[in-house]
Formats: structure tokens, C-alpha cells, sequence
């Protein structure tokens, strides 16, 4: 079983990319953000940590669940929180995923498993990964995919975009590049070359 980290700029495609690859190979999914939700709840491995660092802020619903809105704004205004939040979480997931890749090598019935995360590349995924890939999609492209998909503002885009590594990094660490600036099923093409 090959295990794949895929990365990439926001609007990049990575969602339609990894349907794609889930429908017609055999292979697991597993996305950074929803293993990191999963962990997050009550009762699992990053939810009293956080609750410590939150817990004078109004970021917990009544029956104890974080409202994910009201954190996100806590830490957009307080970098430092935000930090502490990745400091629980960030190895937390890697854990889990190292877990989940272990156990999946065990049973020996997957060809791939591929894993998605923002961070990948600073996260040093790239000692876990037997490979990472990038998908590429020009700045102009997506920003009018954020546009219409999420109906985000210009001034919210350039200041994700001014977040993200630059192109050049993630070509450096990426062994493998799959464009997608095109129709889909161009991008469909170049992973069938790669996997089949």
C-alpha cells in the first residue's frame, strides 16, 4: 500500500481530485480537516486540552461541543491561541493518521491511501509519505473558484493566499504535480497515468 499526502493551494481542486481517485481506485481518503473535528469532540483525544486553553471563552455550545464559528473567530483575533490550538491538534492528527496507515498495512487489502492536509509540507509529512503530491491551479483561477463556490471576498482571498506557501515550495517538496487549471477531466487523465 502506497501512502500519499496531497496538498495545495485553497481552490486548488483537491476535493474533486481525491472524489475521483476514492470512486475509482482502491483506496482510503482521509482529510486533515475531519480527522482534526473527529478529535476535537468531547470525550476524544484534543478535547480537554483544548477546553484548558478555550475554556474562558465562549466557544462551547451547551451540551459541551466547540461551535467551530465562534473558535474560528477567537483565533483569528489571537494568534497565540491559534497557536496553541495547532500545538494540540496539529501532532494529534498525525498520530491518528499514523495509526490509520499502520492498521491499513496490517490488513493488506488497500492499494493507496491518501491523506489531505494544508500543512503537509509543514508538517513534515514528507517523512511519513512514501510520496506527496501537489495540485497545481493558478492564483486567477482560483480565486474565481472561491468567488463562485464560496462567495468570498477579494480581500478574504489575498489574505489566505498571503498564508500559504508559495508555488515554488510546494513544487519543491511535491514529487508529484497534477495540474488542474483545466477541464477535469484532464487532471483525471494525468492521475490514470500515474496510478494505473
Amino acid at each position: 500500500m502506497k501512502f500519499i499526502g496531497i496538498t495545495g493551494g485553497v481552490g486548488a481542486g483537491k476535493s474533486a481530485i481525491l472524489s475521483y481517485i476514492k470512486s475509482h481506485y482502491n483506496a482510503k481518503v482521509v482529510l486533515a480537516d475531519d480527522l482534526a473535528k473527529t478529535l476535537m469532540e468531547p470525550g476524544q483525544e484534543c478535547y480537554e486540552a483544548i477546553r484548558r486553553v478555550f475554556g474562558e471563552y465562549d466557544v462551547f455550545s451547551e451540551d459541551g461541543a466547540i461551535d467551530a464559528t465562534a473558535m474560528a473567530q477567537v483565533m483569528f483575533s489571537n494568534p497565540s491561541l491559534r497557536e496553541q490550538m495547532n500545538h494540540i491538534v496539529h501532532p494529534a492528527v498525525k498520530q491518528a493518521v499514523t495509526a490509520q496507515v499502520a492498521q491499513e498495512r496490517e490488513k493488506g487489502e488497500l492499494d493507496y491511501f491518501f491523506f489531505e492536509a494544508a500543512l503537509l509540507i509543514e508538517d513534515h509529512y514528507d517523512e511519513l509519505c512514501d510520496e506527496l503530491w501537489y495540485i497545481y491551479t493558478s492564483e486567477e483561477n482560483r480565486r474565481a473558484r472561491l468567488k463562485a463556490g464560496r462567495g468570498y471576498s477579494d480581500e478574504k482571498i489575498t489574505s489566505i493566499f498571503a498564508s500559504q506557501l508559495p508555488e515554488d515550495e510546494f513544487r519543491k517538496h511535491c514529487k508529484v504535480v497534477i495540474d488542474n487549471n483545466g477541464a477535469p477531466e484532464e487532471a483525471f487523465a494525468n492521475i490514470r497515468k500515474i496510478l494505473d
